[in-house]
């Protein structure tokens, strides 16, 4: 990383490259594992959890465990925020990633229920909370290392090669499932192929530290940390002074997981549960859909840093609104071809989503609490909203007797965050992060940040209303 005497921060976008892609390796290790697990969940219910007759009611308890575990993100994000805040944003990736791989070994080391009884499912309960408590590092400084290695103009893009990231982890484990679930009998699946798969984490996860091993600190952090002499803002301070952009960051955390979670966590079960598809059809059509998707984050990455971020997610936010009851409506129909179009529905405008939200989050908070606010809201929020989807979404199957009480559950969200986002967020593509100065990659973009009287009053205003909260 170079910085020139004007204070504009320029990135080698060859490098900034290559750490989008060594922070999507651990994404995809973290959604590799998650992947497994909701792929899976039918054979995992049945192994830890065979106590239980009811087949509905295992499944309930598997996405309980899974969602449990989510309560850990929230003590993640703070442990790891301070961390991350305090002594830069690689350490924390580096740790986090060594965390997720040992935790999915050690799920597919785990006897069942019939070798040890209780302890089965208490100890599957452990490794999903290690999972979580790491992943409430993980994603936040994901985002917010990549936000600060990239070039203003093209933070969206390079952002959602992160959720590239977890679209690939996903594919993985979807075909890793798929060809066991075509090569081995049920029988050879239920008692020893499920833990192939969560086996295969650990040297991932190898990779994936060697990667971060090597990475750069982002010259943000470097530079334009804090001001001499101004003490650490806790957190009461935090929530006083950024209630506007806290709420914004939450409601955006929570319809984004909503719809992420319910298309690529729920949808394997409840195709298999409720429509009646079979595991090999859902896996196959899911994954197509997966492939689909990742063109289309780039799109509309590169889409977001053109026309702005906050039409890119009212586009995909008015579309789930309008179309969640009838994308749910086809895949009810449980015809390959509808079902097919339901999912693509869902698939297209989570898109909007993956494509916006790593680039825009981290543009929401100033350097010195940036990474510790996002982690703590991100991950209060995925808690709450995002990792309870699939048991809630089960949930409200079974006391409704109603198919389509998900697509409901997901038109709530997308509404609440359409008329959020419409009236409380203010689009920030384009523009430098919040009291820095501007990031370029070349020299016409160096020249233009120099010239450019809107790109320079938008980076005094920041940089002013930095300096008198940090002050006061």
């Amino acid at each position: 990383m170079v910085f020139n005497k004007k204070k504009i921060n320029i990135v080698n976008i060859r490098q900034t490259k290559k750490s989008v892609f060594a922070t999507g390796v651990g994404n995809a290790m973290e959604w590799f594992d998650f992947g497994l697990y909701s792929y899976l969940a039918v054979i995992i219910s049945r192994n830890f959890f065979s106590a239980v007759e009811n087949d509905e009611l295992k499944l309930m308890f598997t996405f309980a465990t899974f969602a449990i575990a989510f309560l850990m993100r929230p003590l993640g994000g703070v442990i790891f925020g301070r961390i991350g805040d305090k002594y830069g944003r690689k350490v924390v990736l580096t740790i986090t990633i060594i965390l997720m791989a040992f935790s999915t070994l050690l799920i597919g080391l785990l006897p069942t229920y019939d070798q040890i009884g209780i302890w089965a499912p208490v100890l599957l309960l452990v490794a999903r909370i290690i999972q979580g408590f790491s992943t409430g590092g993980e994603y936040a400084g994901a985002m917010v290392y990549i936000a600060e290695s990239s070039p203003d103009n093209k933070r969206n893009v390079l952002g959602s090669g992160l959720e590239i990231g977890t679209l690939a982890g996903y594919i993985l484990a979807s075909l890793l499932a798929s060809t066991l679930f075509i090569t081995l009998t049920d029988q050879q699946m239920a008692t020893w192929g499920w833990r192939i798969p969560f086996l295969l984490g650990l040297p991932l996860g190898l990779v994936g530290f060697y990667l971060r091993a090597h990475l750069e600190e982002t010259p943000i952090f470097e530079n334009e940390l804090s001001v001499e002499g101004v003490q650490e803002e806790s957190f009461l301070s935090i929530l006083k002074n950024h209630k506007k952009d806290i709420l914004v960051c939450f409601v955006s955390v929570a319809f984004f997981n909503v719809t992420n979670y319910m298309l690529l966590s729920y949808m394997p079960s409840y195709l298999d549960e409720v429509i009646g598809l079979s595991s090999t059809a859902g896996t196959v059509l899911i994954t197509l859909i997966m492939v689909i998707m990742v063109p289309l984050a780039l799109l509309f990455g590169k889409l977001s840093d053109q026309i702005g971020n906050k039409t890119v997610l009212i586009m995909g936010l008015g579309g789930l609104t309008l179309l969640s009851v009838l994308a749910f409506y086809f895949i009810h129909l449980n015809t390959i071809a509808f079902v097919f179009l339901g999912i693509l529905i869902l698939g297209i405008l989570l898109s909007t989503y993956e494509g916006t939200m790593p680039g825009t989050l981290p543009t929401m908070f100033y350097t010195d609490i940036r990474y510790r606010t996002l982690a703590v809201t991100f991950n209060v929020s995925v808690s709450l909203f995002g990792g309870t989807t699939p048991l809630i979404s089960t949930w409200l199957v079974h006391q409704t007797g109603n198919a389509l009480a998900p697509a409901f559950y997901l038109t709530f969200f997308s509404l609440i965050g359409f008329f959020v986002i419409l009236f409380l967020f203010t689009s920030t593509s384009g523009k430098s992060l919040k009291g820095s100065y501007p990031t370029v990659a070349t020299k016409t973009e160096y020249k233009e940040a120099i010239e450019n009287p809107r790109h320079s009053l938008w980076w005094l205003m920041e940089k002013q209303e930095e300096n008198k909260r940090l002050y006061n």
